[in-house]
């Protein structure tokens, strides 16, 4: 039996990712357009525990599908993870009557959705918003292919002074504990080695592939650095390398927060649209503690509790490979 869900509320937490405003859009249009009543939370959990829900209609989202960041705003909130944090955000819920809840974010968003989910008998449908793309039950995560091309553009510009002088770049980019931005961005940039959290890479491997290149007259290389790699951060590697490898002048750009902001590409509107359209729609059918995600070119779901513990997905073999072949 479907429940009669009258209420919604939506809400974005922990880091920002472009195409989440294309996401809130696509929630509130979605429930306006099924006769429900649609509240944004500012700020996220945090929000929702200071009573920051307000109403949303559809002129509410106007303009805002090309824009990054989260008209709603985002905190870290630890207050939400004590019990009393959650009973006063379920209080503030039951005040107006809010019978669902639409959470955009990643693995520690989930988390705090899975527990209050579980604790209040609150309805919620999480949409995976990181630009790590680490959560299973999708196969691209929103504001991941916006982060890959921020990243290649930034690559693009820093290999034009890498050719001019001779240089040697190591450029770090995002990826406490996933490779895959590092690992397409590398590819898609010419990168002349990659180093990933998910695959060890030693200091001679690294030099031998430098060295290689050298030999057949490279003027320049760049390394892709993932944050969660097993060496350290880039600056620690740069100094390895330069101990025993002179040819080039060695430099250092860690890319950071740069990759999270910026107007989301055609494909994370798109995506934020689809699963917006489907967070509601999964709601207004009965389903809860789910995560809609794109898997193919179809939209379905995944347990929250699934989507946290089983592992998101291997890197692609054969992008693996290619990093070494296309590198000569």
């Amino acid at each position: 039996m479907k429940p009669n869900i009258k209420n919604i509320a939506v809400l974005t937490s922990g880091g920002d990712a472009p195409g989440m405003n294309a996401c809130i859009r696509a929630v509130v249009r979605t429930g306006i357009y099924n006769g429900v009543n649609m509240f944004g939370v500012l700020q996220g959990y945090q929000g929702l525990i200071n009573d920051n829900i307000i109403p949303m209609d559809a002129r509410s989202v106007s303009n805002t599908i090309h824009m990054g960041g989260t008209i709603l705003k985002t905190a870290r909130c630890l207050e939400f993870k004590t019990e009393e944090g959650m009973e006063i955000a379920f209080k503030n819920l039951q005040a107006r009557d809010i019978d669902g809840l639409v959470v955009i974010g990643g693995d520690g968003t989930f988390t705090g959705a899975q527990r209050f989910g579980k604790k209040f008998g609150v309805r919620v449908m999480g949409v995976p918003g990181t630009i790590d793309n680490d959560l299973y039950g999708s196969d691209f995560t929103l504001g991941y292919d916006t982060a890959i091309n921020t990243v290649i553009e930034a690559i693009d510009k820093i290999r034009d002074t890498a050719d001019s002088h001779d240089r040697l770049f190591f450029i770090e980019v995002m990826g406490r504990d996933s490779g895959c931005i590092a690992l397409r961005s590398g590819i898609a940039s010419g990168a002349e080695a990659v180093l990933l959290p998910e695959k060890e890479t030693s200091l001679d491997e690294l030099i031998a592939q430098l060295e290689s290149g050298a030999s057949t007259k490279k003027s320049s290389s760049i390394v892709i650095v993932s944050e969660g790699n097993k060496f350290g951060g880039a600056y620690d590697i740069a100094k390895k390398v330069k101990e025993r490898f002179n040819h080039y002048d060695t430099k250092v750009t860690i890319l950071g927060h740069l990759q999270r902001g910026g107007s989301p590409s055609s494909f994370d509107r798109i995506l934020g649209s689809r699963l917006g359209f489907a967070a509601v729609n999964e709601l207004l059918k009965g389903n809860t503690m789910h995560m809609v995600g794109l898997r193919g070119n179809s939209i379905e779901t995944t347990s929250i509790e699934e989507a946290l513990t089983r592992h998101f997905f291997k890197l692609e073999s054969d992008l693996l490979e290619m990093t070494k072949v296309l590198s000569i």
